[in-house]
């Protein structure tokens, strides 16, 4: 599962070698920072995310088994950082929208991108999970399912009901504040 090149990047990072380390780092790092921003709505947050998915990672390293790819064990860090990040968003109340929104715009290319990622940010976290892994990372409803920790049935009703919201949203049926 993983590849020849990774393998011996895991296996210095675990005797301590941060080059190498620093080299997984850079395989995975757009992955990784993409899912970050697609489920935080602001590059600031995104980048911070993705760094504590790899300080995290680093700590866990001994963890990977090497049963799965190296990508989706990694993924799966940043995921469950980004859900909670989101959780503990939601309980402090200091999701600052406006905030959230100037940083897509800093990064979207044009207006319908924003529009897209300001819908998204509209999701739930695990609606939004879905769409992001299957939408714009181009996994598979399996594969998106084991990642999420779910059944497959239920990664499709969650992607069933985001389609219906987004396109609600994106129709101008439901407002985007």
């Amino acid at each position: 599962m993983v590849t020849e090149d990774e393998g011996i990047l895991i296996a210095r990072s675990r005797s301590g070698d941060w080059e190498a380390f620093a080299g997984l780092i850079r395989m995975h790092q757009r992955m990784i920072h993409s899912l970050a921003y697609r489920m935080s709505g602001s590059a600031a947050d995104a980048e911070d995310l993705a760094q504590e998915t790899f300080i995290r990672a680093y700590r866990a390293l001994d963890s990977y088994r090497g049963g799965a790819k190296f990508s989706s064990w990694l993924y799966r860090i940043a995921l469950n950082l980004c859900l909670r990040w989101r959780r503990l968003e939601i309980r402090r109340g200091a999701a600052d929208r406006e905030w959230a929104r100037a940083g897509a715009r800093d990064t979207a290319p044009d207006a319908r991108s924003e529009r897209v990622q300001e819908a998204l940010l509209m999701l739930p976290p695990k609606q939004r999970a879905a769409v992001v892994l299957t939408v714009f990372d181009g996994m598979s409803h399996s594969e998106a399912a084991t990642m999420l920790g779910c059944p497959e049935a239920t990664l499709s009703w969650r992607l069933f009901a985001a389609r219906q919201r987004l396109a609600s949203l994106l129709s101008g049926h439901e407002s985007i504040p």
